[in-house]
């Protein structure tokens, strides 16, 4: 009975460390195969996370963009934090966080030891700006995704052109207009928009 009992035990501890490990691969993937951090990781993070692997519901990922966005970080860090905290807690937080980064880490190691030698490489300046092409693209899927899960509502669509507004022709920070963004919201929930959905 007790062997039984520690097979179990045993079995239980190999299963959350492969559940881990699977989340540390998964994100690993995502930091491997993104080029222009933060944003361009956004449609890689639905994809692997909503898509593949099903931890996320289509309707939160956008919750946790926000909320990632809004505070102090990277927000593919932060997000990975978020969804790795959701599907295994403190664990599985840790296990995305050192996916997501690792493969940055090793990259940049590298890259620094012999950078200075091939930054003038012809080849290597046409690759870079074949790269910076394909991140505008990724930045520019990861906006509209957001937008369209997003801006539901006429006071979203207002919201997000006086937001943009601000951000393009005001040296207004951005975290003060995320702040009055949501202070906006919780006020007009209060009032007019309360039989909305959000």
């Amino acid at each position: 009975m007790a062997e039984a009992s520690e097979m179990r035990i045993r079995g239980s501890r190999k299963s959350k460390m492969s559940f881990l490990l699977e989340i540390f691969g998964t994100f690993f993937r995502v930091g491997a195969f993104t080029f222009g951090g933060g944003l361009a990781m956004l449609p890689l993070f639905e994809k692997e996370v909503i898509d593949n692997k099903g931890w996320i519901d289509k309707e939160d990922i956008l919750d946790i963009y926000a909320i990632s966005q809004s505070l102090p970080g990277v927000i593919a860090v932060n997000a990975s934090t978020f969804i790795g905290y959701r599907i295994a807690g403190v664990p599985g937080a840790i296990a995305a966080i050192a996916g997501v980064t690792a493969p940055s880490l090793i990259i940049i190691v590298f890259i620094a030891s012999f950078f200075t030698k091939f930054r003038e490489n012809f080849y290597v300046a046409k690759a870079l700006h074949g790269v910076r092409a394909a991140v505008a693209a990724l930045i520019f899927l990861a906006a509209y995704r957001i937008g369209k899960g997003s801006l539901r509502s006429m006071f979203g669509i207002v919201m997000a052109t006086i937001a943009f507004g601000l951000t393009l022709f005001t040296n207004i920070h951005v975290i003060y207009i995320i702040l009055a963004g949501g202070l906006v919201g919780v006020v007009a929930s209060k009032t007019w928009l309360r039989g909305e959905k959000p």
